[in-house]
């Protein structure tokens, strides 16, 4: 099985850019579809963006469609969401995720079979 590690999370203002990161052990990330989700206290967690083994193929939910960026790097064992225009409302812990259907990326989270712990990201206002 896959170890998933998410790293930088942070404080930011609005308007700012964050680049979190997800590195995997223990498996090729290529074994893997991967994907991003987020959960703000209080809330369901939810989908945030997904991209498939070879990174060719990439989904966004509507909250965050052309503000960020989903991308891998199998070669490094690591999946990257690139953050950009953030809001108040982006302010969530953001947790990585892998997918043994490589095929194409899935948003729903119960599809997925590997989590990491997460990383906060807080955006001030």
């Amino acid at each position: 099985q896959v170890q998933l590690a998410e790293s930088g999370g942070g404080l930011v203002q609005a308007g700012g850019s964050l680049r979190l990161s997800c590195a995997a052990s223990g498996r090729t990330l290529s074994s893997y579809a991967m994907g991003w989700f987020r959960q703000a206290p209080g809330k369901e967690r939810e989908f945030v963006a997904a991209i498939n083994w070879t990174g060719g193929s990439r989904y966004y939910a509507d909250s965050v469609k052309g503000r960020c960026a989903i991308s891998r790097d199998n070669a490094k064992n690591t999946v990257y969401l690139q953050m950009n225009s953030l809001k108040p409302e982006d302010t969530a812990i953001y947790y990585c995720a892998a997918d043994s259907n490589i095929g194409r990326p899935r948003s729903a989270f119960n599809e997925y079979d590997y989590w990491g712990q997460g990383t906060q990201v807080t955006v001030s206002s």
